[in-house]
């Protein structure tokens, strides 16, 4: 079911409002020079005879007469407005033909663009529909999957375009100047931020109204200084799940916990890496030793610290390997004690099944450890292998969409 009741348009109602206009005219004794008995027949026959009128007018039934003034004002309203009716309906279907971006754009006001048809749109829009719920949307990619097409129409009431964002001439249709917000969620980077300059050209005043969705944090951070970043709001969807996950879940751990907590990062990638930061700026006091597990990690925490300027707030082990490798949880056992404290042990590579396997080998070992185990879109199925083993399963997706300020989703 749509969030939203269907709109139907004026024409509907215009047509029954004519079509009893009619009715009613017969019914009253109203009778046709070419057909005066007509105010006599049955009812079915006066029902025709009024959708007639839609298609004819009255040409071939001759004009109203007989019966009372007000049965021929009826009728004559329906004479008139019945074939107007038609004719604009017919008109509008040419021009949507002919030009269908320009009918679509026509009667955009006080709309959100947002462009990009991945699973962070979908994210933003169930947000955004909740606390907005007739707000007009615009949605731009150019490659939409018919189903998901569908989907935007149907459950979120969008007016969907297929069309490349960063093209000045397409950007001067969009109605910018009429626009509350930009949300540029493509997945192209560059594409995002090329797209928010000219629309800044286009249309100054949207200025601190522009969201800039960025995949990749170093590149992001490298834009940081750049004129349409500090013009526009900048984020990571990773840097908002990682928040939501830290205040969400952890921060009840640690309150609960009397000594210093163990944390362990279980894969080092983007997820892990704003985990990293995100305990620094939220976490500093309460942690005792991070331990960090992934693939090239020494590598990459070099990166971080270069591009963060993080701190060594707390005692920090770094261990390279694959987490599913048995040898690489011997060497962190051997320096970081897992067995008298509640460790909290978040595995978040990409692989959702390795995630899995392994947080149940450690809830076996460890069973006092808060274990986490990440996917990107919600699962029922992960949610109830979790639950049956005490695991906190969380999703990116979930997260990203707990942490979405409410100003980006209001006007």
């Amino acid at each position: 079911m749509s969030l939203l009741t269907v709109k139907l348009g004026w024409r509907w109602p215009a047509a029954g409002v004519l079509f009893m206009c009619a009715f009613w005219g017969f019914n009253l004794g109203v009778g046709l020079s070419e057909r005066p008995d007509i105010g006599h027949a049955d009812i079915l026959t006066k029902a025709y005879y009024s959708l007639g009128l839609f298609v004819m007018g009255g040409l071939d039934l001759g004009t109203p007469q007989g019966g009372p003034m007000i049965g021929r004002w009826l009728l004559w309203i329906s004479y008139f407005g019945s074939p107007i009716l038609a004719a604009s309906t017919i008109i509008e279907a040419v021009i949507k033909t002919i030009s269908p971006y320009k009918w679509r754009f026509r009667r955009l006001k006080n709309h959100i663009i947002v462009s990009g048809s991945g699973e962070l749109t979908i994210s933003y829009l169930k947000e955004l529909r909740k606390l907005s719920p007739k707000t007009s949307l615009l949605i731009i990619d150019d490659n939409i999957d018919p189903v998901r097409e569908e989907e935007f129409k149907r459950r979120y009431d969008a007016t969907v375009i297929t069309g490349d964002i960063t093209r000045s001439y397409f950007l001067a249709k969009l109605s910018l100047n009429n626009a509350k917000k930009v949300v540029l969620l493509g997945t192209d980077n560059f594409q995002n931020y090329e797209a928010a300059y000219k629309i800044l050209e286009l249309e100054p005043n949207l200025e601190g109204r522009i969201l800039i969705h960025c995949n990749s944090i170093r590149f992001m951070r490298s834009m940081t200084d750049s004129h349409v970043a500090k013009k526009c709001i900048n984020f990571n969807a990773y840097q908002l799940a990682a928040s939501a996950l830290v205040q969400h879940h952890l921060a009840s751990h640690f309150v609960e916990t009397i000594p210093k907590d163990v944390v362990v990062i279980a894969g080092f990638g983007l997820f892990g890496q704003t985990i990293l930061e995100e305990l620094q700026h939220s976490a500093e006091k309460e942690i005792d030793t991070i331990a960090i597990i992934g693939t090239d990690a020494k590598r990459r925490i070099q990166v971080v610290d270069e591009q963060l300027k993080l701190n060594n707030f707390c005692r920090r082990e770094i261990f390279e390997g694959n987490i599913s490798h048995p040898g690489v949880w011997k060497q962190l056992r051997d320096k970081v004690n897992l067995s008298d404290t509640q460790p909290i042990i978040i595995l978040c590579t990409d692989s959702v099944e390795d995630n899995f396997r392994t947080s149940l080998w450690l809830k076996r070992k460890y069973p006092d450890a808060m274990i986490i185990a990440r996917s990107y879109l919600p699962s029922k199925f992960a949610e109830d292998v979790s639950e049956q083993n005490n695991i906190l399963s969380v999703s990116i997706n979930q997260l990203v969409r707990e942490n979405f300020p409410k100003a980006w989703l209001t006007a």
